[in-house]
């Protein structure tokens, strides 16, 4: 049999089993596509965002904070979740921005989005490119008083990654995009 037109899943019934203010924990019946019946476990989240701001100078707004989920502290691009209030994700962008770095952007363009952890969450991450800065005053939330926002060069940004400083799905995937970018626009003859 074609392994393209194996029959998908088919959920069958869900049930809500936690709540919190940022996801939800369900317990799906399903039929898995060998027709067998079974239970899968997920997370439902309404994303996140990730923005790599790129001032006139070609630096990238860059912050350093305590991730309590990995234990320690990391290297990533400005983000956080949409919430229920933002209309779009790039309305959460603009927040999220203005909110960690005091920085606005009159120009955005979006980049591109990112699956973390997909067998086990819907969990988006939409990657924006913001330019053409303002700056103004952080406006952190009390989780974030230990966030330090960092200006860097973007080939500073970019061995973060290479050497495995920046693990972040989205930063990562801003900043590999926009570094791509640039190198093929400079290979043009």
């Amino acid at each position: 049999m074609d392994r393209e037109n194996l029959p998908a899943w088919r959920r069958l019934d869900t049930r809500t089993v936690r709540t919190t203010p940022w996801f939800e924990v369900h317990e799906d019946s399903v039929i898995r596509p060998d027709g067998v019946h079974d239970v899968y476990h997920h997370v439902v989240s309404p994303g996140s965002v990730t923005i790599v701001a790129l001032d006139h100078r070609g630096r990238v707004a860059v912050t350093r904070q305590w991730i309590y989920t990995h234990n320690n502290r990391q290297w990533r691009l400005p983000a956080g979740a949409v919430d229920a209030s933002d209309d779009t994700p790039r309305a959460a962008a603009e927040r999220e921005l203005a909110e960690e770095t005091g920085v606005r952007a009159a120009r955005w363009e979006p980049i591109g989005r990112v699956n973390g952890a997909d067998s086990f969450t819907n969990h988006v991450d939409h990657v924006f490119l913001a330019t053409d800065l303002t700056f103004g005053t952080a406006a952190r939330e009390a989780g974030e008083a230990d966030l330090y926002l960092h200006w860097l060069s973007f080939p500073k940004a970019l061995e973060l990654v290479t050497n495995g400083d920046i693990r972040h799905a989205g930063s990562v995937c801003g900043l590999l995009s926009i570094g791509l970018r640039e190198e093929a626009v400079a290979a043009k003859p």
